[in-house]
This record gives structure tokens, sequence and C-alpha cells, in this order.
């Protein structure tokens, strides 16, 4: 009995404490100054009510074609930084074998599995582009 009173009381709290998160179009607005609506101040950025607290979405991107691209470019991003270092542990093993056939296996399989990784993720990001080319449609940002 006790914990069902503490959630309804936390609801309670975060529903009508002066939490809000971001509902209202003027909320989460990107500003930079004074370019708020009426009752809103720039905070960190953001147009928010200062009497309240604001919960805004990280999602920033206004089509769904942005954030695949987004998603596509932070994967590729990322991509850029570990291949070349899962292709080092690869060789690592390697060189570190010693005749040992189950490190010479697994250093042989790091650095095919990198690549092709790497292969599957520059090819996502080229399939985009040529399905736009090819449709005419512009799909990302």
């Amino acid at each position: 009995m006790k914990k069902i009173l503490a959630i309804f009381l936390t609801l309670v709290v975060l529903l009508f404490g002066g939490i809000n998160f971001g509902l209202a179009a003027d909320l989460c607005e990107v500003c930079d100054g004074e370019a708020c609506a009426p009752g809103l101040s720039c905070l960190e950025g953001v147009c928010q009510d200062p009497n309240n607290i604001v919960f805004c979405s990280p999602i920033t991107h206004k089509t769904f074609g942005d954030l695949i691209d987004a998603i596509i470019n932070f994967i590729f991003n990322i991509a850029i930084v570990v291949v070349p270092l899962l292709i080092i542990i690869g060789a690592f093993n390697l060189l570190t074998a010693a005749g040992d056939q189950k490190k010479i296996t697994t250093g042989k399989n790091i650095i095919t599995y990198a690549l092709i990784g790497f292969a599957i993720i520059l090819l996502a990001k080229g399939l985009i582009a040529a399905l736009e080319e090819v449709l005419g449609v512009k799909v990302g940002g």
C-alpha cells in the first residue's frame, strides 16, 4: 500500500507540480537572446517559462529524412574512429600469435568483420544517395 501511495504522490507532483514536458508550441524553441514568446525567457538557448521546469525533446529534426540522415552520419563518424582501432587490434593479434592458430583466426576475423562492417556503413550512405537520385526525391537534409 505504501508503494502505491508513493507512486501516486510522485505522479501528482510530476504532473501538477510545475514540471512541463514541452508540449506547447512555444516551449523548447531555440532562441538567441530575447526572441521568445511573451512570458517566456531565453534560458540556456531554449525558450522557457522561468517558473517551470521544462523537459524538451532531444530530437530537433523537423522531418523523418533529416533524422535518418543524422543517425547515419553519427554511425559513420563513429565507424571512422572504431574501424582503424579494430584493424590495429586484429593486427596486434596476428603479430603476437606466435603460431597459435586460435589467435591467428581471431586476428583475421577482427580485421575481416571490421572491413565488412565499414563497407556496409558506406553502402548505407551511398544507397540513400543513389535512391534519391533514381527516384528524384530528397529524403534527407
